[in-house]
């Protein structure tokens, strides 16, 4: 197959919406991810990496549901893409795992194999994350420091630990329920000057969500 004329597909214009479109300013050295991933917190990294494809609408080219297309022209936009997609995750990786992953031909290989090799459950990490949130408590910090620690380990845990999608009023419950202990173990780390307004929390029927009760703690703190 003959390469496309290049004058003749720059000539063709794609809309910002199109998910071949490409920025100006978009290029191969850029950085997406402030996680550079090094064989540990593949869950940080990953999430770091879906949310910044997402910003640059190409998702699809990781979770397919965009092919190669048959189309001459339109397969020099998609190699285009998929060349530079490649080029942004291979920037955010340690160089043995780009060494490994270098000749990846698509995305969605590169980032599939990523997944098969590191996306595993991590028995260690999640003994690691629950060993933390058992540890971590207010101390000298305010309630937004205290607050944001015990966050960044249960996000990372969800991460983690996915839960498979529940129908009528069983999804409901569960998350009723994680979320309450969660509350619990926010509480409990809580410096002793905060007491009284624990145990009016702790009071509440139903118990309020997460949110609610640190935005009560914030006023009190204030």
């Amino acid at each position: 197959m003959e390469a496309p004329n290049s004058s003749f597909v720059q000539s063709i214009m794609i809309e910002s919406s199109n998910l071949l479109y490409l920025y100006p300013f978009d290029h191969p050295s850029m950085i997406l991810a402030p996680k550079f991933f090094d064989e540990n917190d593949f869950g940080v990294w990953k999430r770091e990496m879906t949310i910044s494809l997402s910003a640059k609408n190409k998702l699809s080219f990781i979770n397919n549901t965009i092919i190669m297309p048959a189309n001459q022209l339109h397969f020099a936009y998609w190699q285009r893409c998929n060349d530079i997609m490649i080029s942004w995750i291979l920037n955010t990786l340690n160089h043995d795992i780009r060494d490994s992953v270098l000749y990846a031909e698509t995305t969605q290989i590169l980032w599939n194999e990523l997944n098969s090799r590191y996306g595993q459950p991590n028995s260690a990490r999640v003994y690691q994350l629950q060993k933390n949130l058992c540890q971590i408590t207010q101390g000298s910090h305010d309630i937004s420091t205290y607050f944001s620690k015990i966050k960044s380990n249960w996000d990372e845990l969800n991460a983690i630990n996915t839960i498979p999608a529940y129908t009528c009023g069983v999804a409901h419950a569960f998350v009723k329920r994680e979320e309450d202990q969660r509350l619990i173990q926010f509480l409990v780390g809580l410096n002793p000057s905060y007491d009284m307004i624990r145990s009016n929390i702790l009071m509440m029927q139903p118990l309020p969500p997460i949110d609610r009760a640190y935005g009560i703690l914030m006023q009190v703190e204030k």
